[in-house]
């Protein structure tokens, strides 16, 4: 089962405002990360709409629609939906689960997940990759990344919030493996350090993969 979604929703709804304040700017000092979003961004242009899938305050979404790229957002929480909304007002965010996506067949050209696989257990996963397959265009691109290692951090407290939340880390031969029984051909696994005093210090992973 994937984890309790009404703790995950409750506590980003909680630590929405904080949580904006603290990451909204974060890709300034994250060199990789734009490097992939503009490779992203040349590649499902044409496409179709690009989806910032786990969008948070849209920082993904607003890199993109920045670049040209015609992009909505969806996260599990209205409360960042909310934040997500009054941050980029010329984006539409929408609140719902990467669980069952309420989007027809092939309507993406691409989804940009960062970190927000990290929420489902790893019995769940293929599932959700082929949700995200099902709505990807043939040849639209998956940029996903997130933790390497394959503990499971639990938040009981997060910037003084009561919460219960659990981030689970992944290795990326693993993650590979899941990619490919949803059906998607890898194209780049990246691995990088962790910023230092810019963000939790794990390793983090990017894999790069698409719709046959």
């Amino acid at each position: 089962m994937v984890q309790n979604t009404s703790d995950v929703r409750a506590g980003y709804d909680r630590v929405a405002g904080k949580y904006a304040e603290k990451i909204f700017d974060e890709l300034k000092d994250k060199p990789l990360d734009r490097d992939l979003l503009n490779r992203f961004a040349e590649q499902v242009c044409g496409l179709g709409p690009a989806c910032d899938m786990g969008c948070g305050p849209g920082q993904i979404a607003r890199y993109l629609r920045d670049r040209g790229v015609d992009t909505i957002g969806i996260d599990l929480s209205s409360g960042m939906v909310e934040v997500a909304r009054r941050l980029n007002p010329d984006i539409e965010f929408r609140q719902g689960s990467m669980v069952a996506l309420h989007m027809a067949d092939s309507t993406l050209g691409g989804i940009a997940a960062f970190y927000s696989i990290i929420h489902i257990p790893r019995e769940d996963v293929v599932n959700v990759l082929r949700e995200f397959r099902r709505v990807l265009r043939p040849n639209g691109r998956l940029l996903l990344a997130f933790h390497i290692g394959q503990d499971v951090l639990r938040l009981d407290e997060w910037w003084g919030e009561r919460v219960s939340i659990d981030f689970f880390y992944f290795t990326p031969d693993e993650m590979e493996g899941y990619l490919r029984a949803a059906g998607f051909e890898i194209d780049d696994v990246i691995q990088r350090k962790p910023y230092r005093d810019v963000e939790h210090q794990s390793r983090r992973a990017y894999i790069v993969a698409h719709k046959p």
